[in-house]
């Protein structure tokens, strides 16, 4: 052991921030071996509170965090005490340390660093374990076992949500026979980013994609928080609508404008494949004019090229028989041009001429028009309700998005709570709360 002056080790390693001094230092190799000694000494019997007598010490072995890239154990000497009270069923006791729980195998600090590293620099636990020199099962342990104490255990955890954004997501794509869904409900608070204090954050996520998996997560909350959900964002997909009418019958709710424009794409597409084998009787080949602009077809008229639109043009003069497609782009851009409208009132507008146009009746050959329609009249009060409230589905999204890169750090989930606690700890919006730990 090489001795060295505590003020200036105590500052490059911090010790002094956790309660400990340093005395002696050795190289092990891979690891940095660091001997401390606590700055304060607390003699008092945890069982009668009356000071006892030193008999010995003892080295207590910790993980710390790493110094100069090598990660790094204290071996803090503890001393041992016993009680001088004959009353006291305690005869041995040591003294506790502030910067760790009594048995624990790491520091406080260091469970806050591996959720940093995990939250805020996405690294994954194979290299969070790796930097401090530890196995992978105690850092995912570790991690998960504060993200439940940051989330589930928090009291506070749901305050403040008025706006909530509900998806499904996909959380692996190789399912075996007889295995639950690889479908997980995603539900994200829209309120800071609405509000314009933050980013949406990831409340939770429950296996399953049904009416009855939202329905419960939302029966499970208090009713302080069902009364103040006021709206409620979403895609196409009934069985959410359904759970929210019955739980929260008090809350808007708010059909995604992503999801609504993809139905006129999808009814779009099926109208061009209708005609195709129509008029051709097979599927689209590389040189027939339909399948050749398909791409065209779904692009908004405002970043049509000249000669995207000459194509357009050529298309609609080819055959009679196409009058139904061009019937049905019209009104799909109809629905874009009513999104993008600059003022929400006469987009609203604009959206509900559409609504309201396809639900009198169209005539024979459009039948794509036909569904897409009654669909739209179905959910009008959803889709409209954009153009009031403003909030959308789309931040939900980018978490999901930002999910299928956590799944790509870790190499894949097999741990559907496992990959539960990661989510939020990736896209939870806990850095203030790690960072107090």
């Amino acid at each position: 052991m090489h001795s060295s002056g505590n003020l200036v080790a105590d500052t490059i390693c911090r010790t002094a921030e956790i309660g400990l001094t340093i005395t002696g230092a050795a190289d092990a190799g891979t690891l940095t071996i660091i001997d401390a000694a606590p700055v304060a000494v607390d003699d008092q019997c945890p069982g009668c509170q009356q000071p006892g007598k030193l008999r010995d010490h003892v080295t207590r072995r910790l993980v710390d965090l790493p110094v100069v890239g090598f990660p790094t154990r204290l071996h803090v000497r503890v001393p041992r005490f016993t009680c001088s009270n004959p009353a006291c069923g305690r005869k041995l006791f040591q003294t506790s340390l502030s910067c760790a729980d009594d048995g624990a195998k790491l520091t406080h600090r260091v469970t806050r660093w591996i959720l940093q590293r995990l939250a805020i620099d996405r690294m994954s636990v194979s290299a969070t374990a790796k930097a401090l020199g530890v196995g992978w099962e105690l850092v995912n342990q570790i991690a998960v076992d504060a993200c439940r104490q940051l989330v589930y255990d928090n009291p506070d955890h749901l305050d403040g949500v008025r706006i909530l954004g509900v998806d499904e997501h996909v959380w692996k794509h190789t399912r075996r026979p007889g295995q639950p869904s690889s479908f997980v409900t995603v539900l994200v608070d829209l309120t800071p980013l609405v509000d314009g204090r933050g980013p949406a954050r990831l409340l939770d996520m429950r296996p399953g994609r049904s009416a009855d998996v939202l329905r419960t997560w939302l029966q499970e909350r208090e009713p302080e928080f069902r009364r103040q959900v006021q709206v409620v964002t979403m895609d196409g997909f009934a069985g959410y609508a359904t759970a929210v009418d019955q739980v929260l019958p008090q809350a808007r709710k708010v059909m995604d404008p992503f999801h609504v424009v993809h139905l006129a794409a999808d009814k779009l597409t099926g109208c061009r494949q209708r005609l195709q084998r129509e008029t051709t009787g097979r599927r689209g080949r590389k040189d027939d004019p339909l399948y050749k602009y398909r791409r065209t077809l779904l692009t908004r008229t405002n970043y049509l090229t000249e000669r995207q639109k000459q194509r357009l043009d050529l298309l609609w003069a080819t055959d009679d028989e196409y009058v139904a497609l061009e019937v049905t782009w019209m009104f799909y851009q109809d629905m874009i041009q009513a999104y993008g409208h600059p003022q929400k009132s006469e987009g609203k507008k604009l959206m509900t001429r559409v609504i309201n146009t396809l639900r009198k009746g169209l005539p024979p050959g459009l039948e794509e028009l036909a569904q897409l329609g009654r669909t739209l009249w179905r959910r009008r009060e959803d889709i409209l309700a954009y153009f009031d409230i403003g909030a959308s589905n789309g931040p939900v999204e980018a978490i999901n998005g930002r999910l299928e890169h956590l799944r790509g750090i870790a190499l894949g989930f097999r741990n559907l709570n496992h990959y539960i606690l990661r989510s939020l700890i990736h896209s939870g919006q806990l850095q203030a709360r790690i960072n107090a730990l």
